[in-house]
């Protein structure tokens, strides 16, 4: 048996692929986080952002949504000079917008439900024989990238979306080969 073909040889993407990537996730602000960090992702590999994972989690407050909703020019100038992380104007300001349509979720029904709700609260179980199988983006990614945009968030397309539903666990993408799909699917 052998990983999902998209896993690199570094030890931070095995890790990532085999500890992480597609175990459910139930907490509102992890998910927050890994959305905003799929968002960065976009036009860039993912072992990018694995690698400065850790600067964006300093440089972000932690990814606390409601120190971020509070931050304004002089945090996005500080966030443009910062090497660590990408350094995207555009991808800054909407993670400041997304953590104020982060908060409204969250006190309106709690941002995990809001998500997990989608898919009944269960991940759905695929069952792709080959990367080339993975769609890119479905009608249920298309769909929750859509009610996000009319909540407020920005860069959280139906792809991007996708990509955060396999990383969260709300679908399991993990071809039927790799080692992780049957344990994936016990989580």
């Amino acid at each position: 048996m052998e990983r999902c073909g998209w896993v690199g040889q570094e030890k931070i993407y095995i890790d990532y692929h085999d500890t992480e990537w597609g175990v459910p996730e139930y907490d509102s602000r992890a998910l927050w986080e890994k959305l905003i960090l799929e968002g960065f992702q976009a036009g860039l590999s993912w072992i990018t952002i694995l690698k400065k994972r850790d600067a964006f989690q300093a440089a972000f407050a932690g990814f606390d949504p409601d120190i971020i909703a509070t931050w304004g020019d002089a945090e996005i100038e500080r966030l443009l000079a910062d090497k660590g992380i990408v350094r995207h104007r555009g991808k800054i300001v909407a993670t400041i917008g997304n953590a104020k349509a982060w908060q409204q979720i969250e006190a309106a029904q709690g941002f995990d439900r809001f998500l997990w709700d989608y898919v009944g609260g269960t991940p759905v179980q695929n069952n792709f024989a080959t990367l080339a199988d993975v769609p890119a983006f479905t009608p249920l990614s298309s769909q929750i990238s859509k009610d996000l945009k009319k909540a407020g968030f920005r860069f959280c397309g139906p792809t991007i979306v996708y990509a955060f539903m396999q990383a969260v666990g709300m679908v399991n993408d993990h071809v039927v080969d790799c080692p992780c799909h049957v344990r994936v699917q016990g989580l």
